[in-house]
């Protein structure tokens, strides 16, 4: 999908996500087919209806519906039912007052006229509300039979870049420094004003069907190029002229006449199938993400090796040497390696302080983890592409729900693992303590969107359907997963714990646990980060997210990464003779999200142009939630992949 060319391991499950195949469609996303009026085929539509999405910025994480700015509205509005994914990210999908006829053809035609008239103070504050779009650079959404309406342009190197979205102005600040859009026409060059793009020259694509076997013509492509003209006569708009300016300071009254022309065009070359690529070609290239991978996997083989090395030779010779019933011709040197994990035996199992808390994160870690591979896992396959708008948030939501009941059989045997006795509160812990954080955090910053009037605001009647899952359907999971871990036994370790506690002896700097933790969550990190780049992107900047085959190899090696760097200071740790492994195997993966913590700091500051109090505490507000979530998942690897290593090399250690 970039310069080069792209090797078929990794993209495949990004082909799966743009190609579903010519027999097979995604519910709602099988083509509709137009022809011209008078055609007699009854199997095609004549009218095209442009739909409005909501407007966003990158200058703020406030988006707004179409509504909100004061542009032409259809008569008659109707808005397409919405999944819950699409609610939870604030899309507000409606009819728009631009329609068209397949095949025909128009010139500057209009739309409606919008007055302001400055003395009137709701009509002013509208004006206000509209510059402040223009100069914070809010972009409409525009889309047509489930396609964006892009604008294209060329970048530096010569390249196109599509914009699935495109500016409702510009502005020229007190300086005469043209700002965003408005550097691609000369005429905009008056001091402190502000220019509306009120017109659209929209032009799209079709494959006619020849020899397709379907009847009309299948919708490929839709662009657009933003213009301002000053129509003169409103009645009659003339596209060409000077620009639609409004002076920064108005004192006069102002009205914006909108209008559009489209053009129809024949390319049989683009598939329906592959309508989308025209957009993606354009997206961040994959010789960045290959890089990626290739980073990954070097510090993947790095540590594969050292896990290799202590299981095949250190853990090897150790046991050999432990199991020996003749020890007399022992030299001394090797005697007093016995010092080391095997001394500890007697105490490596020992429950951990706060079993409770750990067990109930570990269940929570196990809901994340499937939730995440099954998600992923699915927009593999293509169930879940861009073009499915809401989809991969709604499987999201929808599987974490379901999942209840692993969370609470995961939680509930590890407790019992642990020695503990008060099985109510660790279901009652593991249903409600994460969620409800996330929730708490979440609401609060849905009043902070309900305060400032933005379309991300979660309207009253999802966040009771929200809570009727959390409450309905995930709690009750939750207790039936956590009924069958209690049922059954609790995990039979392969050694005895001695009644008396061993002592800890004195500890240099690098098996300390504060230092060990801290470096543990370095190397999974650099794993991810690269990716994390372009997921904050599709975040925080609009860019259109597809490429989850590479997302589903960082996860994978993600895992590998945690499991085998915990792995390996949980070795060294033990052979230092401290066996309080249990909640350091826990937080030295989930570290990690620290680094994720502190790298989303640097992407606010280094990356984002976000202004305002509201749009800041929004921002670290949604990134509080992702690092918790990914402190569980990760944390959740580490301990298990610990926790198998640990009972691995004790079992075949023999205790007189």
């Amino acid at each position: 999908m970039g310069s080069g060319t792209p090797s078929f391991l990794g993209l495949l499950c990004a082909l799966l996500t743009l190609r579903p195949g010519s027999g097979f469609y995604l519910p709602g996303l099988a083509p509709v087919s137009f022809c011209p009026a008078g055609s007699s085929s009854s199997d095609c539509q004549v009218n095209i209806q442009l739909f409005v999405n909501r407007l966003d910025s990158i200058e703020s994480v406030l988006p707004y519906e179409y509504d909100f700015f004061d542009f032409c509205k259809d008569d008659q509005e109707k808005r397409p039912s919405e999944n819950l994914g699409q609610v939870l990210f604030g899309e507000r999908i409606e009819t728009s007052p631009y329609k068209f006829s397949f095949m025909k053809t128009e010139t500057c035609a209009k739309v409606c006229t919008k007055s302001y008239d400055v003395s009137k103070q709701e009509e002013r504050t509208k004006l206000e509300f509209l510059k402040k779009g223009m100069q914070l650079n809010y972009q409409h959404h525009w889309i047509v039979d489930n396609m964006p309406v892009t604008w294209c342009y060329t970048v530096e190197d010569n390249q196109k870049y599509c914009n699935p979205g495109f500016p409702i102005g510009c502005y020229v600040d007190g300086n005469g420094h043209p700002k965003d859009a408005c550097v691609i026409n000369a005429q905009f060059n008056e001091k402190n004003t502000f220019y509306v793009f009120n017109h659209v020259d929209i032009t799209i694509t079709y494959h006619s069907g020849e020899g397709e076997g379907w009847t009309g013509a299948r919708l490929v492509a839709a662009t657009l190029e933003p213009r301002s003209y000053k129509h003169e006569d409103e009645n009659k708009p003339v596209c060409e002229g000077e620009p639609m300016s409004i002076p920064g300071i108005t004192n006069s009254n102002v009205k914006i006449t909108y209008s559009y022309s489209v053009t129809f065009t024949k390319n049989n070359n683009i598939k329906w199938a592959s309508r989308w690529d025209y957009i993606l070609v354009s997206m961040p290239h994959t010789n960045i993400q290959w890089f990626s991978i290739m980073n990954s996997l070097v510090i993947v083989l790095f540590l594969s090796g050292m896990v290799a090395m202590i299981m095949l030779r250190t853990l090897h010779k150790d046991i050999a040497r432990y199991n020996q019933v003749d020890q007399a011709d022992l030299l001394k040197e090797e005697a007093q390696e016995e010092s080391g994990w095997k001394q500890v035996h007697g105490d490596v199992f020992r429950p951990p302080r706060n079993g409770m808390v750990l067990s109930v994160f570990l269940g929570q870690g196990a809901q994340i983890f499937i939730m995440t591979f099954i998600t992923l896992f699915l927009a593999c396959l293509g169930f879940l592409s861009p073009a499915n708008r809401g989809a991969l948030m709604t499987c999201a939501v929808v599987l974490w729900v379901l999942l209840g009941t692993p969370a609470g059989y995961v939680s509930a045997r590890m407790y019992k693992t642990f020695g503990g006795e008060k099985w109510k509160t660790n279901v009652l812990l593991t249903a409600l303590l994460c969620p409800g954080i996330i929730f708490a955090d979440f609401f609060v910053m849905n009043l902070i969107l309900w305060v400032e009037g933005s379309s991300a605001a979660i309207p009253f009647g999802t966040l009771v359907a929200v809570l009727a899952l959390w409450f309905g359907i995930s709690v009750p999971l939750t207790f039936v997963g956590a009924y069958f871990g209690f049922k059954k036994q609790a995990i039979e370790h392969p050694v005895r714990t001695n009644q008396i506690p061993r002592q800890i002896p004195e500890q240099s700097f690098f098996t300390k646990p504060l230092p060990g933790i801290i470096m543990g969550g370095i190397l999974p990190f650099g794993c991810i980060f690269i990716q994390l780049f372009f997921i904050l992107n599709s975040i925080w900047s609009h860019q259109m997210y597809y490429m989850f085959g590479f997302l589903f190899l960082v996860f994978i090696i993600l895992v590998i990464t945690c499991s085998e760097a915990t792995v390996l200071l949980c070795y060294f740790h033990l052979c230092a003779e401290d066996y309080h492994w249990w909640w350091r195997s826990f937080l030295t993966s989930s570290f990690t999200a620290f680094y994720l913590l502190v790298y989303a700091v640097h992407y606010f500051f280094s990356k984002l142009q976000i202004i305002g109090a509201a749009s800041t505490i929004l921002y670290f507000g949604y990134t509080m939630i992702m690092v918790l979530i990914f402190f569980l998942f990760t944390g959740t690897i580490g301990f298990f992949a610990c926790f198998w290593f640990v009972s691995k090399i004790y079992s075949v250690v023999k205790v007189d």
